[in-house]
């Protein structure tokens, strides 16, 4: 069996392939990282068998149902995985096969009440259940430091000792582990006494990760990252840069209307010269009432790049065919010098 891992951060994923036959499969896959996964898959010429999700990621966002849906390959999750879009779900003990790899899986809840490990061979794939130095947190949300206790101590750490381990994070550039290893220096696993394991777990205190909210929606349902929204729309439209706008609007003869879709407040306070205003939350309402020619030429533009994407993309699907978005915002033509017209 072939490992490969992956790094974002401090988010890792591994692609393992038996060496026989090119089959592979693909764990804790990261939305970042979708083209290195698939440049590696064609180098290799790897049959992609499952996607698979340890758990539920609180701290990042998978690229399993994107992977599954553009490969067509099955997603995999654990049985009390609350993802509606999984093609399969495994119980403990159930396994995958590709090719000569037998993946076992694991229950190991506390990190998650859904956190599977995965063993293979000498290989333990430990997700957040069992870091490098350290475990999963339990304080977030299904988190459960009791059975986190049950999942270390009652079954990862009775692998043989020379059991090679390998995290779903590790932030300090490290590859692997193994259970001796971490059952000796693993600062957390010291406490072998569960009141005093479960004790030391409630009282960590740690910061909440960047984008939680965020990424629970996503990877529970199955929906996309506001990124992801951004940047799909960004691939419907054209930009135009902010020194060809204010060239444009000197001249004074293109047939160019810039239109402002930030909130009414801000628009007074300091707009494009000429611009015209229609908040991104009415744009579908009005905009028939303001411009009825479906062949004018808009510009949209907002205080950072990222709305004004958006309302292009809509005034595209509404139609408007000539609709353009301004690469940047109001921030970035104020910090260019160029002039601001204000209504107050």
């Amino acid at each position: 069996m072939h490992i490969e891992p992956f790094a974002n951060g401090g988010c890792r994923s591994y692609l393992i392939s038996c060496e026989t036959s090119g089959r592979a499969i693909l764990i804790d896959p990261e939305i970042h990282l979708v083209e290195r996964y698939k440049a590696a898959i064609a180098r290799d010429g790897l049959s992609l068998c499952y996607l698979l999700d340890t758990h539920t990621h609180a701290d990042h966002f998978s690229a399993s149902r994107q992977l599954g849906a553009a490969l067509g390959v099955p997603v995999v999750h654990g049985r009390k995985s609350p993802a509606p879009f999984a093609d399969m779900r495994l119980d403990d003990g159930e396994m995958l096969v590709a090719g000569d790899i037998r993946l076992v899986a694991l229950a190991t809840p506390g990190h998650t009440r859904d956190s599977m490990c995965f063993s293979a061979g000498d290989a333990l794939f430990t997700g957040d259940t069992l870091l490098i130095g350290g475990t999963g947190r339990t304080d977030l949300p299904t988190g459960d430091p009791e059975q986190l206790y049950d999942s270390l101590f009652g079954r990862l750490l009775k692998f043989d000792q020379a059991t090679r381990v390998f995290p779903g994070h590790d932030y300090k550039g490290n590859s692997e582990s193994t259970i001796g290893r971490e059952i000796e220096t693993n600062p957390r696993l010291q406490k072998r006494d569960r009141q005093e394991f479960v004790a030391m777990m409630r009282e960590l205190n740690l910061a909440a990760p960047t984008h939680l909210t965020e990424a629970l929606r996503t990877n529970m349902s199955g929906g996309i990252t506001v990124e992801q929204l951004l940047s799909e729309a960004a691939h419907t439209v054209p930009f135009m840069s902010l020194a060809e706008l204010h060239e444009q609007l000197a001249r004074g003869t293109n047939d160019l209307i810039v239109l402002d879709v930030r909130e009414k407040d801000a628009f007074e306070k300091g707009h494009i010269p000429g611009a015209r205003h229609l908040a991104r939350g009415q744009l579908e309402l009005r905009i028939n009432d303001l411009f009825p020619d479906p062949t004018v030429r808009i510009l949209a533009c907002c205080e950072f790049g990222k709305i004004s994407t958006l309302a292009a993309a809509t005034l595209k699907q509404l139609g408007f065919m000539r609709a353009v978005a301004l690469d940047g915002g109001m921030k970035a033509w104020k910090d260019a010098g160029y002039a601001v017209e204000a209504d107050q």
